[in-house]
Parts: C-alpha cells; sequence; structure tokens
C-alpha cells in the first residue's frame, strides 16, 4: 500500500504585495511623465471664470464688479502682503500694467487691509480693481492652492491658464505673454 502524498496548493494571496507594488511604481512612473510633475492640473481651464462676491480694498465697502467678459484678455492675481513671493512677482506686474498695459485685477488673499494697502504703497498698485478675499471663499472657488497664483482669462471670461507662484520673467515670456499675443520681452 502506497501512501499519497498531499497536492500542495498555490497559495494566492502571496501574489497580492508584489502586484501592489509593481501596480504603485506604474502610476508613479507614468506621473513623472507629465511635462512638469510638481504642477497641479487646474479643472478650471477652458471653463468660465467662478463668480466673485468681494469688497473693494480701496473703496471699502463698496462690492467689486468685475467683468471678466471684457473685451480683452486679462490677468486675475491672488496675492497678500505678507506673502513673500508676492513682493517678488510685484515689479513684474507693475512692469505688465504699466509698459504693456495688461489689465490685472487683484484678489487680495485673508489680509489686513491696511497692510495690504502698504505693501501696494511700497512696491506699486498695478491693478485695475482689487478685491478682498478675507475668509478665503473665493480663493477656493478659484482653486487657489497657494499665494501668489494668477489665472489668464479671455475676453469671454474663460481661463485660458492657471500659474501657481511667483511670475518669473521667463514664465512671463514663455506662458503668459503668447496667451496676451504680446511678443516676449528682454
Amino acid at each position: 500500500m502506497t501512501e499519497e502524498t498531499p497536492k500542495k496548493r498555490f497559495n494566492y494571496f502571496l501574489l497580492a504585495p508584489p502586484a501592489i507594488f509593481f501596480g504603485l511604481a506604474a502610476m508613479f512612473y507614468l506621473g513623472l511623465q507629465r511635462e512638469n510633475p510638481n504642477a497641479l492640473p487646474s479643472a478650471l481651464i477652458g471653463q468660465v471664470v467662478p463668480s466673485v462676491n468681494l469688497t473693494d480694498l480701496r473703496e471699502d465697502p463698496a462690492p467689486v464688479d468685475a467683468d471678466f467678459r471684457a473685451p480683452n484678455v486679462k490677468l486675475v492675481n491672488f496675492w497678500a502682503s505678507w506673502c513673500a513671493p508676492c513682493r517678488a512677482e510685484a515689479p513684474i506686474l507693475e512692469r505688465m500694467a504699466k509698459e504693456m498695459d495688461i489689465p490685472i485685477l487683484g484678489i487680495n488673499y485673508k489680509d489686513q487691509p491696511s497692510q495690504a494697502l502698504a505693501f501696494l504703497e511700497e512696491l506699486g498698485d498695478p491693478f485695475l480693481k482689487i478685491g478682498q478675499d478675507q475668509n478665503g471663499r473665493n480663493s477656493i472657488d478659484w482653486g487657489v492652492t497657494g499665494i501668489p497664483e494668477t489665472f489668464v482669462v479671455d475676453e469671454n471670461g474663460v481661463i485660458l491658464l492657471r500659474y501657481p507662484g511667483p511670475i518669473s520673467p521667463s514664465i512671463l515670456n514663455k506662458r503668459i505673454l503668447p496667451l496676451l499675443g504680446i511678443d516676449p520681452v528682454e
């Protein structure tokens, strides 16, 4: 009489950890294939701008009536006096408004009005209108992840570009001016 040896069964649960690892590795690799892996995509590109419900920083308590369907392309810039990168981009915004005649609408984010006005007095005021987003609600509606953050909006009120971070001369020339139909500057 011969004894049969029991059949060994393969434990499929042993495949789960390597399968999960390779799946995550593939997702990570594909995520790094974006042009800028640090850039957060915006769901608002190609969409009409969200409405704003703001108080005018200069003439409190007048509401800001921002006409995003004005006949020209414009920028919407979220900023604050306590924001160091906002200080860095201030001269570029000033140049865009004064020398290039680019309309810029400012949204002051969670700032004290007196400090915001002192910031503008010190570094220049490039804004056609400035609304105060005291509680940050409008920033949430726009999908702002940090300040400064700038949006390029076309004449129909559609968002063409969201740029998080301070605008540098390189970003101005490569990303913003082409959307505005302006040749790069030196």
